[in-house]
């Protein structure tokens, strides 16, 4: 079990790219939230496990989750807020065809379970769009949306 909350980062990375939905599950709490990148709420670790199972087998077998960049914030000694900003490549289509590559933050509230014990209590995954600052609806589907004629851009990363 990850001794520090860093250490959950790597151990999800590491449950990722071997598509192992149980080893993945049981970095998490029981009754853990987890949002993916379509808003979808996932309410338990259970429901976690079965739906990154269901991932695995139809459209992320063949990926590669890689870091990029990681952040910490300690709440206080039994709680921080981590951040992982990733690529993914090697998503399959509905169609069977490969897709092209992702890039996401990953935000993990985490919180100490026993002296060396850390498991995540919420997730949320959110895929970024280049280029784009929202999403506009029309009712029936989003597009990335854009009010500056300018690109955007953050700051820069530290």
């Amino acid at each position: 079990m990850p001794d520090r909350p860093e250490a959950l980062i790597d151990a999800f990375v590491a449950a990722w790219n071997k598509a192992d939905a149980d080893a993945l599950a049981e970095l998490f709490v029981e009754d853990a939230d987890f949002v993916n990148v379509v808003g979808m709420w996932w309410t338990s670790r259970s429901q976690i496990r079965y739906n990154h199972a269901y991932g695995f087998r139809h459209m992320f077998s063949e990926t590669t989750l890689s870091p990029l960049k990681v952040s910490a914030r300690y709440l206080n000694g039994d709680v921080a807020v981590l951040h992982l900003l990733s690529s993914l490549t090697g998503q399959v289509k509905p169609s069977g065809e490969r897709a092209g590559d992702r890039i996401a933050v990953l935000t993990f509230t985490v919180a100490r379970q026993s002296e060396n014990h850390w498991l995540v209590v919420s997730a949320q995954n959110t895929d970024r769009v280049p280029g784009a600052q929202t999403f506009i609806s029309n009712g029936s589907e989003l597009t990335p949306g854009n009010y500056e004629r300018r690109s955007v851009r953050e700051e820069p990363m530290k």
